[in-house]
């Protein structure tokens, strides 16, 4: 086995991927963690999913890729010009929202909301607000969170973060987690 992809890129990736290289953003998820998502996704028929930081939209597009035709995607982001990019690419998408706003409001807004998956990838639902997101998952759901191994873009002091949250996670009692040193550091958690 060998770290190469061998599997259909989604239809709009390499258009997405030119874009996001063109408007500069550089944390774009990791196409390993991107393959494990639509893996996952597809585990979740009719689900409901969460992504928190649509980014520039490269993992949206591989969670589409994984979701079955009854299941749905809410996708926020603050950036504007970077939703603009997703809407361009995968906007047409029935299953998907597209949502310009802060984190912490969105949360705070949907506290009563559940979810068969949440790909956290940004500061709401990782480092701020974690509790509150974690309490957006149904039983059985997935909980992914990526960038865990040490990054060359984190700021200093970043690396304390990502050990406390580690910890954090660890002592929950109603997450089944699974730590993984691959691709970009992945943790993968199950709500029991």
């Amino acid at each position: 086995m060998n770290q190469d992809i061998r599997q259909p890129l989604p239809a709009a990736y390499l258009s997405i991927d030119e874009a996001t290289n063109a408007s500069g953003f550089t944390m774009a998820s990791d196409i390993h963690t991107c393959s494990l998502l639509k893996t996952l996704a597809a585990s979740k028929p009719g689900g409901k999913f969460l992504e928190l930081g649509t980014g520039t939209c490269l993992s949206t597009a591989w969670i589409l890729d994984g979701m079955d035709a009854r299941s749905t995607l809410v996708s926020i982001d603050n950036d504007a010009s970077f939703l603009e990019i997703a809407e361009n690419h995968l906007g047409g998408d029935p299953r998907l929202t597209l949502v310009h706003t802060d984190g912490e409001a969105w949360v705070n807004a949907h506290l009563r909301e559940k979810y068969d998956y949440i790909f956290a990838d940004t500061w709401h639902g990782k480092y701020l607000l974690l509790d509150e997101v974690l309490d957006m998952l149904n039983p059985g759901a997935f909980y992914i969170i990526d960038d865990m191994l040490p990054q060359p873009n984190w700021p200093e002091g970043h690396d304390q973060k990502a050990l406390k949250l580690v910890e954090y996670l660890d002592s929950r009692q109603d997450l089944a987690i699974t730590k993984q040193v691959w691709a970009t550091g992945i943790i993968l958690a199950v709500k029991l």
